[in-house]
């Protein structure tokens, strides 16, 4: 089956994501720098998740560009990392509004976790059902770094419940580690392409 459906509908919902978000930015009453003051957690928890939502946008592309054959089954596990990615404005709506509380900080990480779980279940379901998709496993290999993330979500959602600004900090380190795109894809393929 081909990729190319996938792939345009995944960039549309990513698209949306980022629209819903910058939409739930409320414009100031005011006309000076310190009317801006109060919307610093809204400001800081929307950059945080546009960067989310560009780390994801830009591992997906590498990912299926990787890709030589999907299934109804990956069709479903990409619907799956979309509905958690759905799901980032809502708590980032929730933990800006309400200046980085306990439960909506845990929460955004529980999301975050979610998002990384279902990203996992996409690379594994393109992997064990394709054969096809060989320069794939061996660009991925063990994927340190993407049971790392999982590890450091649940700490920042424990670290949440001691103070959410600790939470937010491992939220933010975890984006640190990503925001660079995934090397693996990329030299895995250009290693191929050498070779031929």
């Amino acid at each position: 089956m081909g990729k190319g459906r996938l792939e345009a509908f995944s960039d549309g919902v990513i698209a949306i994501i980022i629209t819903i978000m910058v939409l739930e930015l409320k414009v100031p009453h005011g006309t000076s720098l310190d009317a801006l003051v109060p919307l610093a957690p809204v400001l800081l928890s929307y950059v945080l998740s546009f960067v989310y939502v560009g780390i994801y946008w830009n591992n997906h592309h590498h990912l299926i560009h990787t890709v030589h054959e999907i299934s109804g089954s990956v069709l479903w596990a990409n619907l799956h990392l979309l509905f958690w990615l759905s799901l980032i404005p809502f708590v980032t709506g929730w933990m800006g509004e309400n200046h980085f509380a306990t439960v909506p900080v845990a929460a955004y990480g529980i999301i975050l976790f979610m998002c990384a779980v279902a990203y996992s279940v996409l690379v594994r379901y393109l992997i064990s059902h394709h054969r096809e998709n060989k320069e794939l496993a061996e660009a991925i290999g063990s994927d340190k770094k993407g049971r790392l993330s999982l590890i450091l979500y649940l700490i920042g959602v424990g670290l949440a419940f001691v103070h959410p600004w600790l939470g937010f900090a491992v939220y933010i380190g975890v984006a640190l580690i990503w925001f660079v795109p995934d090397r693996r894809i990329e030299n895995r393929l250009t290693h191929e392409q050498h070779r031929d």
